[in-house]
């Protein structure tokens, strides 16, 4: 029997070898899926280091080590992820939370008056609507998906962290009935359907018809930017995030649309990130 620091030392490696990672990603990924597999914290794996674990429980930690070299997502394996500082389910059927998507929200935020009616357009995990709740317990928040599968697994994070949300099953807009909002938001499909990454990494796992969006990833942001117009108050807000080299294109497409106000946000790393336009 291994002792659980070698067993950690061995899946980083592999993850190092198979994936491409650096090595604090690796043993960060490597305890995560430990912890997971045995039910414990990170701080008891380091506590614990020196243990020898029982054979089963080694074939529990390595069993999830074979699904990550095979390249399945962590937060997949794991069933869960961290966004805004809380846990959220997620599950194939839903996009991984990324970083990103947090300018989204803090956007969000400082531009939602008080009380405020908002949408949230392909909620997947809910991480957006639920995040904006918990943060502001003023608004009050819709969001719908066409996927079922995605909202079973919003509505288990709202119960979890006891947020109120309306969650509507609809194809973006479909199904709203001609309802106002003073904000609407979206994380939409922006990666052009022809794009290498899509065939790469953790992508390969998530939910295409979340991911891509016709031949410059454009489609999906299209059809918001028109449609939004139907839905928002006057005065209310549009925003949405995009890929890194799309900024000058969504800009172009809500000044034709007739909305004011156009700003572009940066991520950390300085690339435009969220676009949002003001219904006049």
């Amino acid at each position: 029997m291994s002792t659980l620091d070698d067993l950690l030392r061995h899946g980083a490696h592999g993850f190092q070898q198979k994936l491409g990672l650096d090595p604090r990603a690796a043993r960060l990924e490597a305890q995560a899926l430990a912890a997971h597999a045995l039910e414990v914290t990170r701080t008891w794996l380091v506590a614990h280091g020196r243990d020898r674990l029982a054979a089963e429980l080694q074939d529990k930690v390595e069993a999830l080590f074979r699904r990550r070299c095979n390249g399945e997502p962590v937060a997949y394996i794991t069933g869960q992820r961290e966004f805004y500082g809380r846990p959220f389910h997620v599950s194939p059927a839903t996009l991984i939370p990324r970083p990103e998507t947090e300018h989204l929200v803090e956007a969000a935020l400082k531009r939602a008056p008080q009380n405020a009616r908002v949408l949230d357009i392909g909620t997947g995990s809910g991480c957006i609507a639920l995040t904006l709740k918990l943060e502001r317990p003023d608004l009050m928040v819709s969001a719908v998906d066409v996927s079922t599968a995605a909202l079973d697994i919003a509505r288990a994070n709202a119960a979890e962290l006891n947020a109120e949300v309306e969650f509507i099953e609809s194809d973006l807009f479909t199904a709203l009935d001609g309802r106002l909002f003073d904000l609407i938001v979206s994380n939409p499909p922006y990666v052009p359907e022809a794009d290498a990454h899509l065939s790469q990494g953790d992508l390969r796992f998530e939910p295409q018809n979340a991911l891509a969006s016709g031949p410059d990833g454009l489609n999906a942001i299209r059809l918001i930017v028109d449609q939004a117009k139907a839905h928002l108050a006057p005065g209310g807000w549009l925003l949405f995030e995009h890929g890194y080299d799309q900024g000058e294109a969504v800009q172009a497409l809500l000044n034709a649309a007739g909305y004011g106000e156009v700003f572009l946000e940066q991520d950390l790393a300085g690339q435009p990130r969220v676009s949002s336009g003001r219904w006049k």
